[in-house]
């Protein structure tokens, strides 16, 4: 289709360009992100997500989980089901950022910073956050663990 000087309906070429202006210069709205919004709806997604893991959909699972965690980051088991799914994915970078958020929604949840400090040093390789997790972990169980004693004691030789 050749272009003409009225443009594509016959308007003016001045009138176009004052219509695409007027558009352009319009605010466009983009709907909000549902996150922290819905705990009840979290709930759901939540089970969704544990009815499909324990009927070995891990797709459906992680696809459940993801839906939960961002209508409601507090949800500290959630956040770790996901994790851990993740992560038997190969998909360590993300698994540990999820984790991070779940520990800033969730600062006294061992188990978070017990998978991150697994994931940081085994799969990550950042011995200096996988430490500092143990640490914390060590902080928030009431009980010695000597396996965990152990790997601090590792770390701290190998980051000196």
């Amino acid at each position: 289709m050749a272009c003409n000087s009225t443009g594509k309906a016959g308007l003016p070429l001045a009138a176009l360009l004052v219509l695409l202006v007027g558009c352009a210069a319009q605010e466009v709205r983009q709907p909000e992100k549902l996150i922290g919004k819905d705990p009840e709806l979290a709930a759901s997604y939540e089970q969704e997500g544990r009815v499909a893991f324990e009927e070995g959909r891990k797709g459906a699972a992680v696809d459940a989980w993801q839906k939960a965690v961002e209508l409601d980051p507090t949800r500290a088991v959630t956040v770790n089901n996901l994790a851990l799914v993740l992560k038997d994915q190969h998909r360590f970078a993300q698994a540990a950022r999820l984790l991070e958020l779940g520990i800033s929604h969730s600062p006294d949840v061992a188990e978070l910073h017990f998978n991150l400090a697994v994931i940081a040093e085994l799969y990550l390789l950042d011995l200096q956050t996988a430490l500092e997790h143990y640490n914390r972990y060590r902080q928030l169980t009431d009980k010695e663990d000597q396996q965990v004693a152990g790997w601090v004691a590792d770390l701290e030789r190998r980051l000196r």
